[in-house]
C-alpha cells in the first residue's frame, strides 16, 4: 500500500482549484465573469471565491485535491502525488488565491422562464399556492436552470440578494448554499413590525408554517418568519449555543423584538439546538420552544394535516 507522509498531504491540501487549473490545466479553465469560472469539460462546475461547486452532481469543495478525487476519479495517493509532483516542477507557485477583502459576490444560478417544476414540488409538499406565488413575485423563490432546483433567496435592507440556498425537486436529499451566500441574510418572510420572530431550520419548514397559519385563518404576512440556514449544537461544557448569524442580524436590525418562538425539528439535533439557544437568549428575550406537534418537522406536520403522503428522501451526504 502506498504511503504519503502528513507534511506532503498538507502541502497538497493548500492548493485551491483555480490555482491548480491556471498553472497546470489552463485549457480546461473558462472565465465566465470577474472572479467566476467553469471548466471546459463540465460547464456546470463553477469556481468562485476559493470554492468550487459541481451543480449537476450536487457537491463541491475547496481544494484541488477534492477536485482530483471527486471529479477526475483519482485515488487519494494519486491525487496528492499529482499536485506535489507538479509543484516540484514549477517553482515559486502561489498555492492559494489572494484573500478577497470585499464581500464575496453571490453566485446565483440562471433562472428558468417557467416555475412549473418548483410549483409541482412545493405544492406536492403541501405548500400553499398563493404563498408560492407571493414569494416568486418578490424574487424570494425561483426555479433554476439547467437543473430546475428550487432556489430560496435572502435580501439585505436595500433589497439586494445576499443569500441563496438550493434544493433539488425530486426524491433525493440534495441541498446547499449557493457560492457567496451570507447567512446573515437568509431566507425570510418578515417586516419587523411584530415584536415576535419565529425561527426555523430551513425554508421548507418556514413555508409549511406559513401555510398552516393561512389554513387556520391567520394572515401569514403579519408574522416575522426567519429561516436560520442551519442550527448549532450546545457547548458541551456550558450547555449554551451560538446565536445563528441570521438571527443575530435580525435582532440587531429589529430592536423591538421581545419574543423568539423556536420551531426546530423533533429530532435529536433540533431538540438540542433549541435547548442551547434558549440557554443563550433567555435572559434577554422571552424564548418559547414550539416544535411541530407531530412528525419530524413542520413540513411533516403539514403533510399529516393535509393527508399528503410525502415520499421519503434518499439520504445522501455531500461535502459542501
Amino acid at each position: 500500500m502506498s504511503y504519503v507522509d502528513p507534511q506532503t498531504v498538507e502541502k497538497a491540501r493548500e492548493m485551491d482549484l483555480l490555482t491548480y487549473l491556471q498553472n497546470y490545466e489552463p485549457n480546461e479553465l473558462v472565465r465566465l465573469s470577474d472572479g467566476t469560472y467553469c471548466t471546459r469539460t463540465h460547464d456546470s462546475l463553477k469556481i468562485s471565491n476559493g470554492k468550487w461547486m459541481w451543480w449537476s452532481r450536487g457537491f463541491g469543495g475547496y481544494s484541488a485535491l477534492d477536485y482530483l478525487i471527486k471529479v477526475k476519479g483519482l485515488d487519494f495517493v494519486q491525487a496528492v502525488e499529482t499536485i506535489v509532483g507538479k509543484c516540484e516542477v514549477t517553482q515559486n507557485i502561489n498555492l492559494q488565491q489572494k484573500e478577497i477583502k470585499q464581500p464575496k459576490p453571490l453566485l446565483l444560478p440562471d433562472k428558468s422562464t417557467s416555475n412549473r417544476v418548483i410549483f409541482r414540488y412545493l405544492c406536492g409538499r403541501g405548500i400553499d399556492r398563493e404563498l408560492i406565488d407571493f414569494c416568486i413575485s418578490k424574487g424570494k423563490i425561483f426555479e433554476s436552470l439547467p437543473y430546475h432546483d428550487v432556489v430560496f433567496v435572502g435580501f439585505d435592507k436595500e433589497n439586494n440578494p445576499r443569500y441563496a440556498s438550493y434544493r433539488v425537486t425530486d426524491d433525493r436529499r440534495i441541498l446547499g448554499d449557493c457560492s457567496g451566500s451570507d447567512k446573515h441574510y437568509s431566507f425570510r418572510l418578515a417586516d419587523g413590525v411584530n415584536d415576535t420572530v419565529h425561527i426555523f431550520e430551513c425554508p421548507i419548514d418556514l413555508l409549511s408554517y406559513a401555510t398552516l397559519l393561512k389554513i387556520n385563518g391567520y394572515v401569514y404576512r403579519k408574522y416575522n418568519l426567519l429561516s436560520l440556514a442551519g442550527v448549532y449544537s450546545a457547548n458541551k461544557k456550558t450547555g449554551v449555543g451560538k446565536v445563528p448569524a441570521a438571527l443575530e442580524n435580525y435582532l440587531k436590525d429589529n430592536s423591538n423584538t421581545t419574543r423568539i418562538a423556536i420551531h426546530f425539528d423533533n429530532d435529536r439535533s433540533g431538540r438540542e439546538a433549541a435547548t442551547a439557544l434558549i440557554n443563550r437568549l433567555k435572559n434577554d428575550y422571552k424564548v418559547v420552544d414550539l416544535p411541530p406537534p407531530r412528525g419530524k418537522d413542520f413540513n411533516d406536520f403539514l403533510c399529516l394535516q393535509l393527508n399528503i403522503s410525502k415520499q421519503k428522501s434518499k439520504e445522501r451526504n455531500y461535502e459542501r
